[in-house]
């Protein structure tokens, strides 16, 4: 590890600059989270089809793929500390404005806010997830974003239980009374539902906001991803000249993008699968919990084995089959038993983001800023894929379109575990090697 890693994080205290990141994947977690049961919200708010309602998703994790080079280009001038304040600010000014028009009932307003909300997020990832990745050896990565893992995750499980506590709570006897009543006393009704979402939201970017002015005044140092993330001699980033000839890069954007999708699928989505069994709203809104709770358990045993017992792509490999066994169950299988499989998926996803995104920057040297922000744009699988379960599942046996979904990817991720995450690297670099 080179003198630059060690002595930035030195001069504010290693465990406090954990500290202060832990708690911005917090907040990560809690925004990110929340897309579960707003799919619920606004498809009865709005009075939209399942379709539309997924485009929260759609809209938020788009915002990555077009944000995250610009928030690349922005991080190099404002450095660290005020590239995550503007990052929290930025989060705020969306929190308020789907709020504000979500209350209103204006769908393209509130999406509007979710992709402002994303933009601030992109900003964010862009800059703590390489941060992380090189505040020690990048053989031991997947282990400090594990314990950001757990932060992020315990955020998501707490999401779904506050949203559904203070707007979503009754949801299904309203949805059935505004099945029977006349179309003026439903508008009431809606207005009434869609103005339970108002105060959340604003609190949260009041939070947000004192956020962002003590991360400009706490201890968190600076550091420079290209001078820590150098490759080693026989491999050195520096005798390229282009982000291009970095093929595990490449792989590994791919990789984020297959992977971001299952896991939106099996914590986002599984509220939507389960009431597909016909399973009522009152239970499938708190389903987004079930998963996280699995990832989080995933987290913890990533932390343990990782890299003591089992090295990060080893573990990586085992998780990609996990994946397609839990996903071939939860095709075998109905109702809450289905769901179950569903949910179990969070402890396979739980360790690959750790994973895949240490490997993906490993050596890049100079190029660690543009391929940390060429990996969070692959964060676009969550809006993709998702979007492809709630079409295919208007024409075909939702279970079917799950599975047909959800193996293909993860077989991917089992390739770069076992071969991707090397390809182009000497052997010097070749992690585990």
């Amino acid at each position: 590890m080179s003198a630059a890693t060690t002595t930035a994080p030195a001069r504010a205290g290693l465990a406090t600059s954990i500290a202060i990141v832990g708690g911005l994947f917090f907040i990560i977690g809690f925004f990110t989270w929340l897309n579960g049961p707003l799919i619920t919200f606004v498809r009865l708010a709005f009075d939209v089809s399942e379709i539309a309602a997924f485009l929260v998703l759609m809209v938020f994790y788009l915002s990555y793929f077009f944000l995250a080079l610009p928030a690349s280009w922005i991080l190099k001038g404002t450095g660290m500390k005020k590239g995550l304040a503007l990052s929290l600010a930025v989060m705020a000014v969306g929190a308020m404005t789907f709020g504000e028009f979500a209350t209103r009932r204006w769908f393209g307003g509130a999406l509007g806010g979710l992709f402002v909300i994303g933009a601030g997020l992109a900003l964010l990832q862009t800059a703590v997830n390489p941060y992380i990745s090189i505040l020690g050896p990048i053989e031991s990565a997947a282990r400090r974003i594990a314990l950001m893992g757990i932060c992020n995750k315990i955020a998501g499980i707490l999401a779904p239980i506050v949203i559904g506590s203070l707007v979503l709570h009754g949801i299904g006897d309203l949805a059935a009374q505004v099945e029977t009543v006349d179309a003026a006393t439903k508008a009431q009704l809606l207005d009434e539902f869609a103005a339970k979402i108002h105060a959340p939201y604003l609190t949260m970017a009041g939070i947000l906001l004192l956020i962002a002015v003590a991360v400009l005044f706490s201890p968190l140092p600076e550091v420079r991803a290209s001078e820590v993330n150098a490759a080693p001699a026989g491999g050195s980033a520096g005798q390229k000249h282009s982000i291009f000839q970095f093929p595990h890069l490449w792989l590994g954007v791919l990789c984020l993008f297959v992977y971001v999708g299952v896991e939106v699928m099996a914590g986002d989505a599984i509220g939507t699968y389960g009431h597909a069994f016909g399973l009522p709203l009152d239970q499938t809104k708190f389903f987004t919990s079930f998963t996280l709770t699995a990832m989080l358990l995933g987290y913890l045993a990533g932390l343990v084995l990782i890299p003591r017992v089992v090295s990060q792509e080893r573990w990586l490999s085992v998780s990609a089959v996990l994946g397609v066994l839990f996903s071939t169950g939860a095709l075998l299988t109905s109702g809450y038993v289905s769901v179950g499989f569903v949910a179990a998926l969070g402890f396979a996803n739980a360790m690959m983001w750790p994973a895949i995104f240490p490997l993906a920057i490993r050596g890049l040297g100079r190029f660690t800023e543009t391929g940390s922000a060429l990996l969070i744009m692959g964060i676009a699988g969550g809006a993709i894929i998702p979007q492809a379960f709630a079409v295919l599942k208007q024409h075909a046996d939702f279970q079917w379109v799950f599975a047909g979904l959800m193996v293909p990817c993860y077989l991917y991720i089992l390739f770069y575990a076992l071969r991707g995450h090397r390809a182009g690297l000497g052997a010097g670099q070749q992690a585990g090697r």
